[in-house]
């Protein structure tokens, strides 16, 4: 048995809890494109032919959360003859509001609470390799059926990739893995080839990684029934997937279909940030970082740097440096990473981090030169 194995995963936007983690995201989005200070907290079931829409929602605007469902799942190649949408949001509590929104501007945290960012230097977009590579096979089969290319392939699908670490420098792919919902009458055979000729093959081609990998496409059979009615899905039911993978930790609390003074979503960004930009200093090769919240409280109650032994200078070094260069306050956070803009349906699959092609501002390596020069300054 091998023993530097690591696996990783990922979903497509037919699975039925990213269609729930859509339908929140989208409601949130029509939320803040009316009102940047909407307080959103969407929730989404979807079971069987059935979807509930609940949380608690204060705006200024008006949106139909009913047409928003509709709009994630009709693209899917569902008809309004196969779900009823049951409507439930209510306002937000009194009790939570006056914590948030205080009488100085400032924003205190919706809820207290533990988020994590994390950086790896060994791929391009700082993600681990075995979550890039999973994401990419459900982003390149949805492209295809998009594209009308492949036949008979629905968008439920579920990915995994498996990366053999025995020699660090040098990584191998042990396998890959697929399952994709399906038309009744394909050939599975031909689907199988599909999927590794025209995704896994090309895939690993492009990272320079070997071929000689074990597949699995849809290897126990057809999977024809798919979505809500094959399998019941909830809001923030894949936080592994939208984080890193099983790389790093992850906090208690999910991001989809909250607004940004949930610090379960807007912290981990602000994690993110700061993981990216301290390995993107080359201050470390790997770094993980951990901020705790309470709630009403405009910052952090705790706030910790884990390099894994890769850091190039002192751990304490970097603590001072990042403590110079990044503003901990929550009104600051939503301010420089642009938290109250409608930005959120793009996120609800694929992952919220390693996303280059959406130019996302917890994604910008524009503190490196400001943590050089503090570092500097410290010594």
């Amino acid at each position: 048995m091998k023993q530097n194995l690591f696996t990783s995963e990922s979903v497509g936007r037919g699975h039925p809890d990213k269609i729930c983690d859509q339908i929140a995201d989208k409601i949130l989005d029509a939320c803040l494109y009316q009102d940047k200070n909407s307080r959103v907290a969407c929730e989404v079931l979807a079971t069987n032919r059935l979807i509930v829409i609940g949380g608690e929602i204060t705006t200024k605007g008006y949106v139909d959360v009913t047409k928003i469902a509709w709009q994630v799942i009709k693209p899917l190649g569902y008809t309004e003859s196969d779900f009823t949408i049951i409507n439930n949001i209510n306002s937000q509590s009194l009790d939570i509001s006056h914590l948030v929104d205080k009488a100085n501007h400032e924003l205190g945290a919706g809820d207290q609470g533990i988020v994590y960012g994390y950086a790896t230097n060994k791929t391009k977009n700082y993600m681990p390799l075995s979550y890039v590579l999973a994401n990419e096979i459900v982003k390149r089969t949805t492209k295809l059926i998009d594209q009308k290319k492949f036949k008979g392939a629905k968008y439920d699908m579920k990915s995994q990739v498996t990366i053999d670490w025995t020699n660090i420098d040098k990584p191998i792919i042990d396998n890959m893995i697929a399952s994709i919902q399906h038309d009744k009458d394909v050939d599975l055979n031909k689907f199988r080839k599909f999927v590794v000729d025209n995704v896994f093959i090309p895939l690993a081609k492009e990272y320079k990684l070997n071929t000689n990998f074990k597949t699995r496409v849809n290897h126990v059979g057809a999977f024809t029934i798919g979505g809500p009615i094959g399998d019941t899905g909830l809001t923030g039911r894949k936080i592994i997937v939208d984080n890193y993978g099983p790389s790093a930790h992850v906090g208690g609390g999910c991001f989809s279909g909250k607004d940004y003074t949930k610090v379960d979503r807007t912290g981990a960004y602000f994690a993110r940030w700061i993981a990216k930009n301290i390995v993107g200093a080359k201050l470390a090769d790997r770094c993980e970082v951990e901020i705790s919240y309470c709630i009403g409280e405009p910052k952090p109650v705790a706030f910790a740097i884990n390099c894994f032994d890769t850091n190039k200078v002192s751990l304490q070094d970097i603590y001072n440096s990042v403590y110079k260069t990044f503003t901990f306050d929550l009104a600051s956070i939503v301010r420089q990473l642009q938290l109250d803009r409608p930005i959120y349906s793009n996120l609800s699959v694929f992952g919220h981090f390693g996303r280059d092609e959406l130019k996302l501002p917890w994604e910008k390596l524009n503190k490196v030169k400001d943590l050089l020069s503090n570092l500097n300054k410290a010594k």
